[in-house]
């Protein structure tokens, strides 16, 4: 069906809900006959998204710079996995090979990675859905300090169309096939 690239966070200290909902969302990315794209690593949520969505049968991508290459912890079970020089050239891969990007929870580079998607979109670069998972408010607060900034013209108010919030893995994937056609 559909390449879905999937950013969340790779520490390995999160607690075990998100790891959860990691693998729920890779697990139901295959069972819907989906691709995961995923940041290429073998930790954290990244590495339990990838594992849950080969579980439930679904091609895995994995896109990673060299640099975390060579701390090893590269996802060398990925079905595919595309080494590039840094960090904006991985972003630039997942942007390309996607059809739809989904955020789960995450840190620094999981909202820089749904900021870069965003701002293409709204510049007219890519017309691909995003969808925010989030279930049980993790982006409220960001959400509602974007909003604020439609309110001070700092963001215009399409920009917050371009992004869907789903509260459940059904309802993101839901959002992601309505928003292709699937």
């Amino acid at each position: 069906m559909a390449a879905i690239c999937v950013f969340c966070a790779s520490s390995n200290t999160v607690e075990q809900r998100w790891l959860d909902l990691a693998a729920e969302t890779g697990r139901a990315l295959g069972q819907r006959g989906h691709t995961l794209v995923s940041g290429g690593g073998s930790v954290g949520m990244m590495g339990t998204v990838a594992a849950g969505a080969r579980a439930g049968g679904a091609h895995t991508l994995g896109i990673i710079p060299q640099c975390l290459v060579d701390l090893e912890v590269a996802d060398t079970a990925s079905d595919e996995l595309v080494v590039t020089a840094d960090m904006g050239g991985r972003k630039n891969v997942m942007i390309e090979r996607s059809d739809a990007f989904l955020t789960l929870p995450g840190g620094l580079g999981t909202l820089d990675e749904l900021f870069e998607v965003w701002t293409t979109a709204t510049l007219d670069v890519h017309h691909k859905p995003i969808v925010l998972l989030d279930p049980d408010g993790f982006y409220d607060g960001l959400v509602t300090w974007l909003n604020g900034l439609v309110e001070t013209k700092f963001v215009r108010a399409s920009a917050m169309d371009t992004v869907l919030v789903a509260r459940s893995v059904p309802d993101a994937l839901d959002a992601v096939e309505a928003a292709l056609g699937a």
